[in-house]
């Protein structure tokens, strides 16, 4: 709260000095002079803790709200918000068990915030899909084949992928398709129409299968899935006859690829497939179907050790992996996984999804990255240069010129991983609704710590983009000379959701001369007993702000004027007046250390009525007791 006192009209030069050294009441002051003299209250209490709660000052707003709770008596309560703001301030005093001891009650008494405890209510796929969809504009590619192209990799600046557009001599064709087997091409990334197509090594090619890749940053060691195929050049078999995949690895040494070698957590029994690799190298995410696995494929990682030996391999969990296929990953330089799923609620086939992998090791929400990357056909295989912000993938859809063609896109926005929401507002004054301009913005997390700071516009606007969903954030205004204001906004699991929150700040209080200082300080009514005019302890609360007022700016007067109800003779209520501005002046005095002469002041019974309640009217009690006041007049600054 603010107090802002003016010079008399005219006096441009002297306004202007007294608005310098007058110019703001600070609240926290005023309150902290009456609380370390002694008179506090749950309301002084509160409002102390949170002039430091909102100003960011938290060690002494624990210290205040701390008091608060401490010295609440038996059967009284406050606003569960107050148990919030405590656990909050003192988070940031690294104090969480106490911290959470408030969360517990502030749940018992507002069980239904979600602050408390969050409900993640089930999504609407579509609308997800909606949302994300537009985000990347798609193209062709000039070196698909009229079989299948698919599997794309970068190779520094070229491009691996997976074909069987060229037929060996031989027999050596799939049964399954009727098709010629699978080998890795290279081509340069795409720059003019039709680019030259080859091979990559003998070495890493064989006569059956050889598809998606991935290869090091140095370009010096790749990762490939095969067939099981035998150095004595046989294809292996399960049990029950069927030949499944394996992952191999090879170097370049000299310019040349080396013979590949098996990876250890291969079998005989299961299909390993399609690597990736995390940004630091130092995690291999791959696809297959071994002991463990919840649906047709799951997705899976596996260490990679610095003397080159393997970890055990881990499911990636039901974040991730559904009863369907989970398939095709990709690790993105931002680390969030691609991948492909028809597991997860999509468009048809497979569908192309994404998901933030932290570095604690958990796993976020999973969303479709939505049209037209994803069709009704069967989508795949995407990789995404993050710095660039182009891309590859693969499609069965209709509008290709073989089975499976590759295609090209480019990035127009990032997609929406972890639901990403927007939170927006505008600030404004709160007694006149007019646009506050500049005000400085911060977005706290639950723990209270800043994670965005935006300037409202000259309209008053503010937005967080991209903001977690399912997650309670508090939004801080503060602006020279106002309040700051502060809104909490609990974020839900819909995608792309805006959510507004308008702040409105509290402007300083403007006091001219003749203006009651009651109602500036929103004092509440200076009661006496009934036909006594003795101060009593929420009496000599109320007066104490006046004192704090006075002791701050020595040159204020008052004077003070007491008033009663109707509901006596009107000389009886002229005295009882007069003795009780006696005694309300006095304690100002004495109590306070205020002079005299600053003070002036007398009784005027019930000759001041603010409404119609005069002798003999029938009123209510609470319309007596707008009679029963005292006012704090500014007579001299």
């Amino acid at each position: 709260m603010c107090l802002n006192v003016t010079a008399q009209e005219g006096k441009v030069r002297e306004a202007s000095e007294n608005f310098d050294e007058y110019a703001f009441v600070n609240a926290r002051d005023l309150y902290k002079r009456v609380a370390e003299r002694g008179f506090t209250s749950p309301e002084i209490l509160q409002k102390l803790g949170d002039a430091y709660y909102l100003t960011a000052d938290y060690k002494e707003a624990a210290k205040w709200y701390g008091e608060l709770f401490n010295n609440l008596e038996e059967g009284s309560s406050v606003s569960p918000e107050y148990y919030f703001r405590y656990a909050q301030s003192l988070k940031t005093l690294r104090q969480y068990d106490l911290a959470d001891a408030q969360m517990e009650k502030f749940n018992k008494l507002n069980g239904d915030d979600t602050r408390a405890e969050r409900y993640v209510a089930e999504r609407d796929y579509l609308k997800e899909i909606e949302a994300q969809s537009g985000r990347y504009s798609v193209g062709r590619v000039d070196f698909n084949s009229e079989l299948q192209d698919f599997g794309p990799s970068f190779y520094g600046e070229r491009l691996v992928f997976s074909s069987n557009r060229e037929s060996r001599t031989g027999d050596y064709i799939h049964h399954w398709n009727e098709q010629p087997f699978l080998d890795l091409f290279v081509v340069d990334v795409p720059r003019d129409k039709f680019p030259k197509v080859e091979r990559l090594a003998e070495k890493v090619n064989t006569p059956y299968h050889e598809s998606t890749s991935v290869f090091t940053e140095s370009g010096d060691v790749i990762y490939f899935t095969r067939n099981n195929y035998t150095k004595k050049k046989k294809l292996k078999r399960d049990e029950q006859g069927t030949t499944k995949l394996k992952l191999y690895r090879s170097e370049r040494v000299n310019g040349e690829w080396i013979t590949p070698v098996e990876l250890p957590f291969n079998s005989d029994e299961f299909s390993t497939a399609h690597p990736a690799l995390s940004p630091n190298e130092d995690i291999l995410y791959f696809a297959s179907d071994r002991p463990g696995t919840k649906g047709l494929s799951d997705l899976w990682m596996v260490t990679i050790n610095d003397d080159g030996t393997y970890g055990e391999p881990v499911n990636l969990g039901g974040d991730i992996n559904t009863e369907g296929r989970e398939t095709f990953p990709f690790i993105s330089s931002d680390n969030k996984l691609f991948y492909g799923s028809d597991g997860h609620l999509g468009l048809g086939g497979l569908d192309i999804f994404v998901t933030q992998l932290e570095s604690d090791g958990s796993i976020g929400n999973s969303y479709n990255v939505g049209k037209p990357v994803n069709s009704s056909a069967d989508d795949f295989g995407l990789i995404l240069s993050e710095e660039r912000g182009t891309g590859y993938f693969a499609s069965n859809r209709a509008t290709g010129l073989g089975n499976d063609d590759i295609y090209s896109f480019v990035r127009k926005k990032k997609l929406l991983t972890d639901c990403a929401q927007n939170i927006t507002g505008v600030t404004m004054d709160v007694k006149t609704d007019e646009i506050l301009p500049q005000a400085t913005v911060e977005l706290r997390n639950i723990a209270n710590e800043v994670v965005g700071t935006k300037i409202s516009d000259n309209a008053g606007r503010f937005s967080f983009p991209d903001v977690d969903c399912n997650t309670s954030y508090i939004v801080r205004a503060s602006k020279s000379s106002y309040e700051p204001a502060e809104a909490i906004v609990n974020t839900t699991s819909e995608v792309g959701l805006v959510l507004n929150r308008d702040l409105y700040l509290k402007p300083p209080l403007k006091v001219e001369l003749g203006d009651d200082l009651a109602k500036t300080l929103e004092l509440n009514p200076i009661y006496f007993d009934f036909d006594k005019h003795n101060i009593r302890p929420d009496a000599a609360l109320e007066l104490e702000k006046v004192i704090a007022v006075m002791t701050e700016y020595p040159s204020l007067k008052i004077d003070v004027r007491s008033h009663t109800d109707s509901r006596a003779p009107d000389a009886y209520n002229m005295s009882l007046s007069q003795r009780r501005n006696i005694s309300t002046i006095k304690y100002i005095v004495e109590q306070g250390g205020i002079s005299k002469t600053r003070l002036t002041g007398r009784g005027y019974g019930e000759t001041q009525l603010t409404n119609a309640c005069g002798n003999g009217i029938e009123c209510t009690e609470e319309e007596h007791q707008l009679n029963r006041r005292s006012e704090f007049i500014i007579v001299a600054k």
